[in-house]
């Protein structure tokens, strides 16, 4: 997201009440800070400003983070940092220009409780800096007129960027034992396959090449494992900034061919039947899909899932309460991830693997500690978003 406007037309305010509503995971870049804290240089065409303000919000949005953009930010001087960091974004961008007359900044200028700032900044300084409508070019930008109050115009960048309903994600579920399977949504639920899918195109990237710990109990010829798509692996990076010191990612599996989901899924509910012969096709789907995607909506096959627990730092795995990839009945239900039978160390660790990779964009599926996606249908439906961005996949 981008807020323009002159002086005093509520650029901080607004990028603060986005973050304030959305809560973690929102990166305020603002020009004042970076011109004036970091490098205390005037603001020209050719200040390394400009620059550095495009690499921090690029650098931002790879590590998972949304971007807020905000600062007077000229036209003629900043519209091609500005227009390349919206055509290189692969998510939703949103621009908008906070159109207040001159009248209307003297005032909001002088209700500023900074002394200070008061004194060295004057309403000639605000006269002599004052642009009319100083558009970005192409349409690019979104007029808020000078009488939408801040409420309004935070809720309107909210919605129409879809922050407002990733910001509304329910609490995850805490089942008990006798409910889980009822009170969760699974894979196998037909709102997952309603979601349509938006393919953005990102290819898949190799973990091993970007200093992760990576398991070999999942290997395959290929590596096909180790790979998940370009969001993806920036969600990662994120997530482990987030863990203590001394803790650190494990990486199990990533990316799936769809004929290796189809074995996996089609093997659970083969070894489900013969244990309940008394079940029929559509229980039988519905009870391996607690444990296995469905082949035509699994989040692995879109390079977009990944599984992941937590190691100490020599690599050796934390207590989690169960193995990764036991099932409901092998763990007695301990798989998932909110289960009630857990020790307080389990749960602490828990705990820590569910918010880094929470905080960094991800949705666990909730019958699984150890799985976490991003951008497709599942993610889209537990986010509410209109779209999935990742679709199957093949490997090149």
């Amino acid at each position: 997201m981008v807020i323009r406007g002159n002086s005093a037309s509520g650029k901080s305010s607004v990028a603060q009440g986005l973050r304030d509503h959305h809560g973690r995971g929102i990166a305020i870049v603002s020009q004042d800070m970076i011109r004036r804290n970091v490098l205390r240089e005037h603001d020209t065409a050719r200040g390394a400003t400009i620059a550095l303000l495009g690499s921090i919000a690029r650098e931002a949005l790879n590590a998972g983070f949304h971007v807020v953009l905000e600062g007077i930010l000229y036209a003629d001087r900043y519209s091609h940092m500005i227009t390349s960091l919206v055509r290189d974004h692969r998510g939703v961008s949103g621009c908008y220009y906070l159109d207040v007359p001159l009248e209307t900044t003297f005032v909001r200028h002088a209700s500023k409780a900074d002394a200070a700032y008061l004194e060295q900044v004057t309403d000639s300084h605000l006269a002599s800096w004052y642009r009319a409508l100083d558009l970005l070019p192409g349409g690019l930008e979104t007029v808020l007129p000078a009488d939408s109050t801040l409420q309004d115009t935070i809720a309107r960048i909210l919605r129409e960027t879809g922050l407002a309903s990733a910001s509304s994600i329910p609490p995850p579920c805490k089942p008990s034992q006798g409910d889980a399977v009822n009170s969760l949504v699974l894979m196998s639920d037909p709102r997952v396959a309603a979601i349509p899918v938006r393919e953005c195109g990102e290819p898949l990237v190799d973990v091993r090449d970007h200093g992760f710990r990576v398991d070999p109990r999942k290997q395959d010829r290929l590596g096909a494992f180790t790979h998940v798509r370009e969001g993806v692996l920036a969600r990662l990076k994120h997530a482990r900034s987030l863990l203590p010191a001394g803790v650190d990612l494990l990486f199990i599996e990533g990316y799936r061919p769809l004929a290796l989901q189809q074995r996996y899924f089609t093997a659970y509910r083969d070894e489900l039947a013969v244990a309940h012969p008394d079940w029929g096709a559509e229980q039988l789907h519905h009870a391996a899909s607690r444990y296995v995607s469905p082949p035509e909506i699994a989040p692995h096959s879109a390079g977009a899932a990944v599984d992941v627990t937590l190691v100490d730092q020599d690599g050796h795995e934390l207590d989690l309460g169960t193995r990764v990839n036991a099932s409901p009945e092998e763990s007695d239900g301990a798989c998932f991830t909110h289960a009630p039978n857990l020790g307080d160390r389990a749960q602490y660790h828990r705990t820590l693997l569910l918010n880094a990779m929470e905080n960094a964009g991800f949705t666990n599926y909730a019958t699984e500690f150890w799985h976490f996606s991003a951008a497709d249908r599942y993610d889209a439906l537990m986010r509410q978003e209109p779209h999935a961005l990742y679709g199957p996949i093949e490997l090149p």
